[in-house]
């Protein structure tokens, strides 16, 4: 399986509603690793790498969210593997 690395910047109503918590259990239970944070602007950014099933599987859950978030759009671009990201995947501070 080949490891890829997908970065997503997700708008919508995605703070205050435990987006980065629920990512980060199902990116922890799909073995993705990477990390989560807010924006300043209101979206949510996330940088996740680890086989191609689990990312793909992970980008799929970001356009849905957990039950309180209303998904506008999920941008989705590949990225260089970045090998030093963080195992399990983690919440980050606002940037």
């Amino acid at each position: 399986m080949t490891d890829i690395c997908q970065h997503l910047r997700i708008h919508g109503r995605v703070q205050g509603v435990f987006y980065r918590a629920s990512m980060t259990e199902e990116a922890r239970r799909l073995g993705v690793r990477g990390w989560v944070r807010n924006r300043h602007d209101g979206t949510v950014e996330a940088m996740a790498a680890g086989g191609s099933g689990a990312v793909r599987e992970l980008v799929a859950w970001a356009r849905t969210g957990p039950p309180q978030a209303r998904v506008e759009r999920v941008e989705a671009e590949e990225s260089a593997l970045v090998e030093d990201l963080p195992s399990p995947f983690a919440q980050q501070a606002t940037a």
